[in-house]
């Protein structure tokens, strides 16, 4: 199979104009949002939109996957961060805020997609898994966690759909909140 020839800039300004719309009006709308007011929004033609998105799941698929990469991006760059344990309940708080943000969404995808599920959930855990690491070596956090436990509590936090994530979080750093 011939490799697939690079995007011209247009083609490329306009997919990324329909993906920000998309993201954007899910997140305003939920997912099932007229797909004529996604190109709307984005500035093209529908023909433009489903040039690049034949079909609904493909756009959520790409906006899922967007985000996937940016919350793991964001941990990566992390790991550079001064304090281990404070990087580490940052990018939990981002995680935690994603997830609890996300469940329409991941709802909408297909469900003969756990191959896609499953390797965004195996990115965002070897992303957990380099903060959690990194924070037990600096002696930051307990060295029995382990970083299914650590997400199994984050994805519990997020699932509660609480506005009291914050608090839930400094239960999981600290014990008790106001121990600092």
């Amino acid at each position: 199979m011939p490799a697939e020839r690079p995007r011209r800039a247009d083609a490329r300004r306009n997919h990324d104009a329909v993906l920000a719309a998309a993201r954007k009006l899910f997140a305003e709308r939920g997912v099932d949002v007229p797909l004529d007011d996604v190109a709307r929004c984005a500035g093209v033609g529908n023909a433009t939109m489903y040039r690049h998105f034949p079909a609904r799941q493909d756009l959520i698929i790409a906006v899922y996957a967007d985000e996937v990469t940016e919350l793991c991006e964001s941990g990566d760059a992390l790991l550079a961060a001064d304090s281990p344990g404070d990087a580490l309940h940052e990018w939990l708080g981002a995680f935690v805020a994603h997830v609890a943000g996300k469940r329409d969404l991941a709802l909408a995808l297909p469900r003969d997609g756990s191959a896609l599920f499953g390797e965004w959930h195996e990115k965002m855990l070897a992303t957990a898994s380099a903060l959690l690491t990194r924070a037990q070596d600096a002696g930051e956090v307990r060295p029995d966690l382990t970083v299914r436990e650590l997400m199994t509590l984050a994805n519990a936090i997020a699932l509660t759909g609480s506005d009291q994530s914050a608090r839930l979080l400094d239960l999981l750093r600290y014990g008790t909140v106001g121990r600092r």
